[in-house]
């Protein structure tokens, strides 16, 4: 009899230790990430940060980087994310102007170029760069143009493809290229140049795509030697080339104020609920881990010092000594009334 009572507690100490080692899993909270559409990060890399952190990342691409800061303006009071990552120069006055965004001083920006850091008041954060340049055909016979002023030359007369600024963000980096290169109300200003362009018969697109893979002679059936595109794009042909080869078919022209610099940037979105989770994501947007993660993924240079680069990258994504840029707020002063006087020249 004892020992059946002997049993009968083993047993029952053995179920109710079973029951107190039962785990209880978690709760994952969930953070919204805006972003235009042409953010790209592996999945592995966001794996990491989720695992790490319990956190899961929701991505809520909304079109190019204008389309989708309205949209974010427009939810101000009741924002759909709590991060928007994509708010470039071009666009950055308009972003701050309306106070999305709440100031995080992240620690690695300490390690950040400090020309990459536009906004003192850290609501906007360098994640980021890339350069507009011309790209051109290696196949093509001549001698390159090695200012803005050559291509106004008639050797490169109809060999230009260029993008609508008021359409495309390479096509307004290349205007705001030429603002800055002769200004707006000199005796030879930028209007003066692009109607020189006009009638050295350039080809206007209406965005990269359009103008890459539909008429750079490169990329397409195309008969235009010379594109506006982005100092990255030869690193891109050669990664992408089937079969491979040793070395891209395109080349991207760095001389000296060719280049308009690109920066995109990062904040945390007022009335988010995460904000603590979102200055961790930040930080992870700012490890090494995530911007060496860029280059390959969305084919510009990451904003950190010392994040090693790709070989592809070293080989053949030249970086220019010397870039066009034109102040934020110049340009949220004005970036309509220059489109509207691009287009009375190149387009009526």
């Amino acid at each position: 009899m004892k020992k059946i009572l002997l049993l009968t507690l083993l047993l029952l100490a053995a179920c109710g230790g079973t029951k107190r080692e039962e785990t209880v899993e978690t709760a994952v909270s969930t953070l919204t990430i805006m972003t235009h559409d042409s953010f790209a990060v592996s999945e592995e890399t966001i794996a990491a940060f989720e695992a790490e952190h319990n956190i899961h990342i929701e991505l809520l691409p909304s079109g190019d980087a204008g389309a989708a800061l309205n949209q974010a303006i427009l939810a101000k009071e009741d924002p759909f994310a709590d991060v928007f990552f994509g708010v470039d120069n071009s666009f950055m006055s308009r972003a701050l102007d309306a106070d999305l965004f709440i100031p995080y001083n992240a620690p690695a920006l300490s390690n950040v170029d400090s020309a990459l850091q536009l906004d003192d008041s850290r609501r906007l954060i360098p994640i980021d760069y890339g350069d507009v340049c011309l790209n051109y055909d290696k196949a093509w016979q001549g001698t390159l143009p090695q200012t803005l002023t050559d291509l106004t030359d008639p050797a490169y007369k109809g060999l230009l493809v260029v993008e609508n600024p008021a359409t495309s963000s390479p096509g307004l980096a290349f205007l705001l290229a030429t603002i800055s290169e002769f200004g707006v109300d000199g005796e030879y200003d930028y209007l003066d140049f692009w109607a020189e362009l006009r009638a050295n018969e350039v080809l206007i697109a209406n965005g990269w795509e359009e103008a890459y893979y539909g008429s750079f002679s490169v990329a397409s059936e195309g008969d235009k030697p010379f594109v506006v595109s982005y100092a990255s794009s030869p690193a891109a042909e050669f990664i992408y080339a089937d079969p491979p080869v040793e070395e891209p078919p395109s080349g991207s022209i760095t001389a000296d104020w060719m280049c308009y610099r690109q920066v995109e940037f990062v904040g945390i979105l007022q009335g988010t609920t995460q904000e603590t989770a979102a200055q961790q994501f930040i930080d992870f947007m700012l490890s090494n881990s995530f911007q060496e993660d860029i280059p390959l993924n969305m084919f510009v240079f990451p904003a950190l010092d010392g994040a090693v680069l790709p070989d592809a990258f070293v080989q053949w994504a030249e970086q220019p000594a010397n870039v066009h840029t034109v102040p934020p707020p110049q340009i949220e002063e004005n970036r309509e009334q220059w489109i509207e006087e691009w287009t009375a020249v190149m387009l009526r």
